[in-house]
């Protein structure tokens, strides 16, 4: 959950108002990483006190809802948006003032609701919030009022950089509905979750992999199911975050992308994973969809539709043959690279400002 700019010196983290928070996760996180030499303090790092808590009780729901068929993570975050929405909802500043009588009652008699259908012999809400109460008192230094601390930060001048969690098409609005995740996550999103005005947004970097995954279920137009998909997947380590599911893996789709970067307003664009392909001998890219005999250049908003159709590669790029692992300079790149980076710009119309050939920050290229 936490933030990868926190790995740097002088880099403060935030988790907004935004995201769900399962208190012994971010615990053991915590500690995980300070195992490791991270010093996280309450100096360099805060949870947003109006971000919502992830209950035990949101887990056993998602666990066993309809909600697992179309490839959540099991984790009860979709559950914990639902209470948000339905404003039975336990924020960190609920957690914060459990020593309020009336705030106690109030979660014990949600969490009493929340088990309704899974209580055995001996259930005790006391002992679930007490379990949940060690969890947050290790949390409560890091809790605060996260928006007016940003908010301060860019009247004086600050650079904050909001890091995206989820890809586009999983935006609960904007994505491949029902297949989508809970919450916004398209650049608009940064300002609701946050607490920040959009008048403060000054750039946004489209991050793009220089092919198309998907992680869970839901329609993928060009995924492939082939030796060259698992090769993708191998190189790429294409494997999930959270419960190391193999991901999807097909061929760019100018057609996603083209919708996604105008949603997102993006204004360059940082091109990832270039060396994962190094080793193909051709290298396709989707410029349109065949809907029923239609060329189309839009994704269908009705997941059927979606469903049905077949990418158009219209752009094929011969590929290079060679590593592009320790190359540090763009224009060191191999000829047939560039040239579909290029390409891939200039259909797009929006300036690939940077490209990836490594997980290492140095192996992040800066065209200019």
């Amino acid at each position: 959950m936490i933030d990868s700019g926190i790995l740097y010196q002088n880099v403060k983290g935030v988790l907004g108002n935004g995201v769900v928070i399962e208190p012994r996760a971010l615990r053991n996180e915590i500690e995980t990483l300070s195992k490791r030499g991270l010093k996280i303090t309450p100096q360099n790092f805060f949870i947003s006190d109006q971000a919502h808590a992830i209950m035990p009780y949101h887990c056993e729901e998602e666990q066993t809802s309809a909600l697992k068929k179309i490839g959540t993570t099991g984790r009860g975050i979709g559950p914990a948006y639902t209470d948000k929405t339905e404003r039975s909802g336990i924020r960190m500043i609920d957690l914060y003032n459990l020593g309020r009588r009336d705030v106690r009652d109030r979660i014990l008699a949600r969490i009493e609701e929340g088990f309704s259908a899974y209580k055995k012999d001996g259930f005790n809400p006391e002992e679930v919030l007490v379990a949940i109460e060690k969890d947050f008192e290790y949390l409560k230094p890091f809790v605060t009022d996260t928006s007016a601390l940003i908010n301060d930060w860019l009247r004086n001048g600050y650079d904050v950089l909001a890091e995206g969690a989820q890809g586009a098409l999983l935006d609960v609005d904007h994505g491949t509905y029902p297949f989508v995740t809970s919450s916004n996550t398209i650049s608009g999103g940064a300002c609701t979750g946050l607490g920040i005005p959009p008048t403060s947004v000054e750039k946004v970097i489209g991050v793009v992999k220089a092919y198309t995954t998907r992680v869970g279920n839901g329609p993928f137009p060009t995924e492939l199911d082939d030796e060259t998909g698992e090769m993708l997947r191998k190189r790429g380590k294409e494997y999930g975050a959270t419960t190391g599911r193999p991901r999807r893996c097909g061929w760019e789709d100018l057609v996603v992308l083209s919708t996604t970067l105008a949603m997102n307003g993006v204004t360059e664009i940082a091109l990832t994973k270039l060396d994962v392909l190094d080793t193909l001998p051709e290298i396709k890219t989707c410029t349109s969809y065949d809907l029923h005999g239609e060329k189309i250049n839009k994704i269908p908003h009705l997941v059927e539709l979606l469903s049905e159709c077949k990418p158009c590669y219209d752009m094929v790029n011969a590929g290079w043959n060679e590593s592009t692992k320790n190359i540090t300079r763009y224009t060191n790149l191999p000829r047939n690279s560039r040239k579909y980076i290029e390409e891939i710009q200039s259909r797009l119309n929006v300036s690939i400002r940077f490209v990836s050939v490594g997980k290492q920050r140095a192996k992040t290229i800066a065209k200019y």
